[in-house]
């Protein structure tokens, strides 16, 4: 892992990207990644396949290539638009794993993915040469849940492959993380390392359009502030990225519903709902079906309204 900063460790630093215009709070109309451009008019839903053996809410379940094919295309069919694939779990507690093992674990899926799927696929890794496997192996998104900060390689390896590139807050790394989560005003502090991630990125090549911005929800994150995160979305808007969020199955939905991990999709759409209207786009979750019909209402309220908002008064 690589140091902090000491922009990073100065709390209430505000978020700036620079002077362009992509720093003025714009509504990107798309997001682009290698092969093509993923349309933002809509609400974008990415379905979750892990191929780990000890996720969170579903670990072991989909090691089987052909299992896992089978859960996308429901995923698909259900409304998912991309599908993100990880090798690695990053549940609080998680061991790292060697490189090696995460790549003969994501790799045989993509193949046979890119051939059959027909939407792009997204690689969750935090290591360069993942990235660099996946996406020779027609990933087209990488999801960096350290946000360029684990691996000095990752971000010339998403500038030269033309990949689009998730860019996620996260204190520590997941063994540690949960002993970090102090903040000032989380808000403010999340959008300002997200910032510093995106100079990272630019530093290296990778395009601004490339570029989603995702506060990391449960990473380094009490319930509370999960939810305050949710709740306004403001300060991550202002960088002027897509926002990407994965409230799926979370703890603090936990927190407030009382119930296990597979019981939480309604309260996994509900969040999702709420932040699409404070501004997300896109949304990585385990249960499509519920929550792509929860924001396909959500959308079509939005446009009914005047100036196409929700009154939520």
């Amino acid at each position: 892992m690589t140091g902090t900063s000491r922009a990073e460790r100065e709390e209430g630093a505000r978020p700036d990207v620079g002077s362009d215009p992509l720093s003025r709070g714009r509504d990107p109309a798309s997001w682009l990644i290698r092969g093509r451009e993923v349309p933002l008019d809509a609400p974008v839903v990415m379905g979750i396949v892990n191929l780990t053996p000890d996720s969170f809410s579903d670990g072991g379940r989909l090691c089987d290539v052909e299992k896992a094919l089978d859960h996308a295309r429901g995923m698909i069919e259900a409304g998912a638009r991309l599908i993100d694939v990880g090798g690695e779990s990053t549940r609080p507690g998680a061991r790292n794993v060697p490189e090696p093992d995460e790549i003969e674990r994501v790799v045989p899926f993509l193949r046979r993915a890119a051939g059959e799927l027909g939407v792009p696929l997204s690689v969750d890794t935090r290591k360069a040469g993942v990235a660099r496997a996946a996406l020779d192996a027609g990933a087209a998104v990488v999801n960096d849940v350290s946000g360029l900060g684990h691996d000095p390689g990752m971000a010339g390896v998403v500038a030269e492959s033309g990949a689009g590139v998730v860019l996620m807050h996260m204190r520590g790394d997941p063994e540690t993380m949960v002993s970090l989560a102090s903040y000032r005003d989380v808000r403010v502090e999340v959008a300002a390392k997200l910032a510093l991630a995106v100079a990272r990125a630019r530093a290296a090549g990778v395009s601004d359009r490339a570029i989603v911005v995702d506060p990391g929800i449960g990473f380094a994150k009490t319930a509370e502030q999960s939810l305050e995160l949710l709740s306004d979305l403001g300060p991550l808007c202002a960088l002027g990225f897509p926002i990407l969020v994965g409230p799926s199955r979370k703890s603090f939905l936990g927190a407030v519903l009382g119930v296990p991990p597979q019981e939480r999709a309604a309260g996994t759409a509900a969040a999702c709902v709420v932040a699409y209207l404070g501004g997300a786009r896109i949304f990585r979750v385990h249960d499509v079906e519920p929550v792509a019909q929860a924001l396909a209402v959500a959308h079509a309220l939005r446009r009914a309204g005047p100036q196409g908002e929700v009154s939520m008064r």
